[in-house]
């Protein structure tokens, strides 16, 4: 069996998260249907069309490296989403949906933000500037939206759930 590299990893990992985006659209047009508050609705929708823009842009990735853009599947997002559609089903009716969906999208924003760190990393160690122009514009749009998301969920929603709870 021939040694893995570096660079096998690195394709490896962007087969993955290419993967992983394509799911996150799926769920995001479900969060955007299923959230209550008209903020956070416009910030998943707001996402949606950047994580859109990021399936581009890995697009492109494959493009450079000469792969076939394809993906593989990737456990840890099918989890993470899995908990968000339960949150989904379990809270419906309940004035903690909100908070609960803001925080499965933060799972979602963590998981994108220390995927994307890592293959830039790789990419810049193995010298795919062009590459690593593309994931750090990606890395900076999911660390952006983890902050608006924050926002949202200490000045509005995680109140609202429990307001509307008492």
């Amino acid at each position: 069996m021939p040694t893995k590299t570096l660079d096998d990893l690195f394709i490896d990992g962007v087969k993955d998260i290419y993967y992983a985006e394509r799911k996150i659209i799926a769920a995001l047009k479900k969060m955007v249907r299923g959230a209550k508050a008209e903020d956070l609705k416009a910030a998943f929708d707001k996402h949606l069309q950047e994580t859109e823009g990021q399936v581009e842009r890995l697009v492109q990735v494959f493009e450079i490296l000469g792969k076939p853009a394809r993906g593989k599947t990737c456990p840890a997002i099918d989890g993470i989403l899995e908990e968000g559609q339960e949150i989904l089903e379990e809270f419906k009716d309940s004035p903690a949906l909100d908070a609960g969906l803001l925080a499965a999208a933060q799972a979602v924003e963590h998981y994108e933000i220390a995927r994307y760190g890592t293959l830039k990393s790789w990419a810049l160690q193995l010298g795919h500037k062009d590459v690593t122009q593309l994931l750090d514009q990606t890395l900076s749009e999911e660390t952006k939206t983890d902050q608006a998301l924050t926002q949202l969920a200490e000045t509005k929603v995680n109140r609202e759930g429990k307001a509307r709870a008492a």
